[in-house]
């Protein structure tokens, strides 16, 4: 249905309105630390489609080497409705949608912690996502705080796809003027956590598609303890200014060169790469070795971006597997579940870091001091996440 209005013709008004420099208003977004409170709940703006062009072309820029995310009919063959958004997609835009509200003044982001996929992202489907704040700690007088918050994303028919916790650092408001306010609201928002949540999977077939992936990421390919050196790196550009905004993130740090070298210690110069690509290239450089016969990605915890990058960083990756299991119920007949530790490292190849740091490259970088350990500068990034990974035959 559509309707025809007529509108007057436009002219030019610019030089009768009169200019008034008492009439300024300067919009800004984020919070600051005081302007977080613990239950407040942020409904983020605009939401997101996936469409299958998008969908095919993130897989692709981080060398997702999973045929769920590239080839429609292998997804189909194994039980899915589709071709099915990456994982690592599908949690930048869930963050990306929430920087305007809970993390545009952010100065670090401190953790990714109990990252749950819930259910399977489509083409076409709409995600919207919503922000619980938990916890604000403040730490005196001219120190920023640490804030924690919950972030849900939601499809179209409300139903969770992915939920996870994190950590932010934010700065106190001091003599600067608020944030843009939240709309007035006598009820906080829903917001449906999920507690002892259940994953929505599809019914597998009795045979799974072969012959489209390679032969030593199967389930009985992984021994606990085993490290995995991955072969190649990647060399960000520029690139990633458009990318951080074709996710929707909105912090400036990651686009806007006059802001970010305006910023003082080592964040001042070139804008900051955006944690969550480099968290999906490396992700991407791990598939063919660990990722490529998964059928699902559980979730992650205790992910770290120890080091910034910035364009013409060359990132490289490598795995320690944790634990290897049975999937619950009938799953196990064809399914097992990995735990990998997912490191990643800049300017060096994951072979010479590995060979000149070792065993140390595994220890967490905020365990270090009180190990009477050093710091590794080359060291970018450390996450455990979890795959249900297809078994052989």
């Amino acid at each position: 249905m559509s309707q025809a209005i007529r509108f007057r013709a436009q002219v030019e008004l610019a030089e009768k309105v009169k200019l008034d420099v008492q009439q300024v208003r300067y919009p800004h977004y984020g919070r600051y630390l005081e302007e977080f409170v613990p239950g407040q709940v942020f409904v983020h703006p605009r939401g997101f489609t996936f469409f299958p062009a998008q969908m095919e072309a993130f897989a692709r820029t981080y060398m997702q080497c999973n045929p769920l995310y590239v080839n429609d009919q292998y997804a189909r063959a194994s039980g899915f409705a589709g071709l099915v958004a990456s994982p690592q997609m599908v949690f930048n835009v869930v963050l990306s949608l929430g920087v305007q509200n809970d993390s545009e003044k952010a100065m670090a982001n401190l953790g990714y912690y109990d990252a749950q996929y819930l259910r399977p992202v489509y083409q076409l489907d709409t995600i919207r996502s919503l922000t619980k704040v938990i916890d604000r700690k403040e730490r005196g007088a001219g120190k920023p705080g640490i804030v924690t918050i919950r972030t849900l994303g939601l499809n179209q028919n409300d139903e969770v796809v992915l939920q996870y916790e994190r950590k932010i650092m934010v700065a106190g408001q001091g003599d600067r003027p608020p944030t843009t306010p939240l709309p007035p609201s006598t009820v906080m928002p829903a917001f449906p956590w999920v507690d002892a949540a259940e994953v929505a999977l599809p019914e597998f077939p009795e045979s799974l598609p072969a012959g489209l992936t390679g032969p030593n990421s199967c389930f009985e390919d992984f021994s606990v303890g085993e490290i995995i050196v991955h072969a190649n790196g990647r060399t960000i550009t520029d690139e990633h200014l458009p990318l951080t905004y074709a996710v929707g993130n909105t912090h400036p740090l990651h686009f806007d060169r006059v802001f970010s070298s305006g910023l003082s210690g080592k964040m001042s110069g070139d804008p900051i790469v955006y944690g969550g690509l480099v968290f999906a290239w490396l992700e991407g450089l791990a598939s063919r070795d660990v990722s490529e016969n998964s059928v699902w990605e559980l979730g992650f915890t205790e992910g770290y971006h120890t080091q910034p990058s910035v364009s013409g960083d060359t990132v490289a990756a490598l795995s320690r597997v944790l634990a290897a299991e049975d999937a619950p119920g009938d799953l196990a007949a064809k399914f097992g579940i990995v735990s990998f530790q997912l490191i990643g490292v800049k300017n060096v190849s994951a072979a010479r870091a590995f060979a000149q740091y070792g065993v140390d490259l595994f220890v967490k970088e905020g365990d270090k001091k009180a190990l009477a350990k050093e710091k590794i500068d080359a060291k970018i990034f450390e996450i455990e996440r979890r795959l249900l990974i297809r078994k052989r035959g």
